[in-house]
C-alpha cells in the first residue's frame, strides 16, 4: 500500500501544516503551479516526489518537471498535468490522448477548485485538490490524502487548511 499525498497550485507557499502531511505520506504529488522550488526542494528533503510544472512556472521549474507525468503506482496507471479539464470539458490539447489510451486516475490542477469525480465514460477517476497555496480566489487551501493498494485507490480524505491569508 502507497499513501499519496496530492497538491497543487502552491504558488510559492509552503508552510508546516503542508509538510506535516507529507510526512505522513509514503509519495508527494503535485499538480503543478508550484512557483519557488524551495516547494518542492522543501517536500523532497522529506518524501519522493512527482510533479508536473504549471502556467505559472519558469524555466527552472520546466527543466526539473515535465508538462505531463505519466506512471504506475502499484496497479494504477496515473497521469499527472497542470490544465487537464474535467470530466465532459477536457482539454482540448489532451483530449484525444485522454480517449484512446485513459489512466485509472487523472490529475489535475490549475483551477484551485477540488474535484474528484469519475467519468464513466472513459473509466478513469479525475481529481483535483484545489489549491494548497494562499495565490487565487479559493477561501480554503485544500489537499488530498488517499491510498493505493495495488489497483484499488482507496481511503480518500479531503484535507482543509486555513483560509488564505
Amino acid at each position: 500500500m502507497t499513501k499519496i499525498l496530492l497538491l497543487s497550485d502552491t504558488h510559492s507557499y509552503i508552510d508546516d501544516t503542508i509538510l506535516k502531511y507529507a510526512r505522513l505520506a509514503d509519495e508527494v504529488w503535485h499538480a503543478g503551479d508550484i512557483g519557488d522550488l524551495s516547494v518542492t526542494d522543501a517536500i523532497k528533503a522529506l518524501k519522493p516526489l512527482r510533479a508536473v510544472y504549471g502556467n505559472i512556472d519558469d524555466a527552472k521549474a520546466r527543466l526539473e518537471f515535465p508538462l505531463h507525468n505519466r506512471f504506475m503506482c502499484e496497479g494504477v496507471d496515473v497521469w499527472i498535468t497542470h490544465i487537464g479539464g474535467y470530466p465532459g470539458k477536457y482539454s482540448p490539447a489532451i483530449r484525444q490522448e485522454l480517449q484512446m489510451n485513459p489512466p485509472k486516475l487523472f490529475i489535475c490542477g490549475h483551477s484551485h477548485i477540488l474535484k474528484v469525480q469519475y467519468d464513466q465514460k472513459l473509466g478513469l477517476l479525475h481529481m483535483n485538490p484545489g489549491a494548497a497555496g494562499t495565490h487565487g480566489f479559493q477561501q480554503v487551501r485544500s489537499m488530498l490524502r488517499f491510498d493505493i493498494d495495488g489497483d484499488k485507490i482507496q481511503n480518500l480524505e479531503v484535507v482543509e487548511m486555513a483560509k488564505k491569508l
